[in-house]
Parts: structure tokens; sequence; C-alpha cells
């Protein structure tokens, strides 16, 4: 990579961080949640959201047992996970503090 910084990753702080948001279309707290992800996305926290259903291996490789589950990576090693749902400030805070 060159040492350059993709612009979608210059986000708040400009470190390498990321939340990976495990999800299912059928889990009721993981409706709830996603408005509070979404919310994170445009107030500039890298969120990527994954779908249990569609993709198996990636909850797999982060031992996702339950969801909504909230893995935060920092320079590709996780740092901090949420399970459950929990208020925006939780997320912001666990970012803040990694």
């Amino acid at each position: 990579m060159g040492g350059v910084c993709p612009p979608s990753l210059r986000l708040k702080g400009n470190k390498m961080k990321e939340f990976l948001y495990f999800s299912a279309t059928w889990c009721g707290p993981c409706l709830q949640l996603g408005p509070i992800m979404n919310e994170l996305q445009r107030d500039g926290y890298k969120v990527r959201k994954i779908d249990v259903d569609s993709d198996p291996n990636t909850p797999s490789q982060y031992n996702v047992r339950n969801i909504p589950t909230v893995v935060l990576l920092k320079n590709g090693q996780e740092v901090a996970r949420q399970v459950g749902n929990q208020p925006k400030s939780r997320y912001i805070n666990l970012w803040e503090q990694s």
C-alpha cells in the first residue's frame, strides 16, 4: 500500500480503525441497532455491516456467536467488542479509548 492511507480510512483521528457490525435481517435487536450504526457512519466512523447469513465466513473468523455484535478493529486487529444493543455513546467511547 506504499504508506498512503486511502481516503475512506482517513476518518475520526486518522487511525486505521473500523467497526464490523454483524447483523441479520431476521434479528430484531439488529434492526434496532442498524440506525445507530448508520448514524456513526454518517458522523465519519468507518462501519462495515456484515450479514451473517450472506457471509458466514467472516463471523466465524471473528468468533461471533451472537448478534448483534460490533467488533472494533485497529490496524486490522480486534481491540474491542460489544455484544447486544448499546447507546451510540458506548460505541463512540470504544472508538476513542482504542
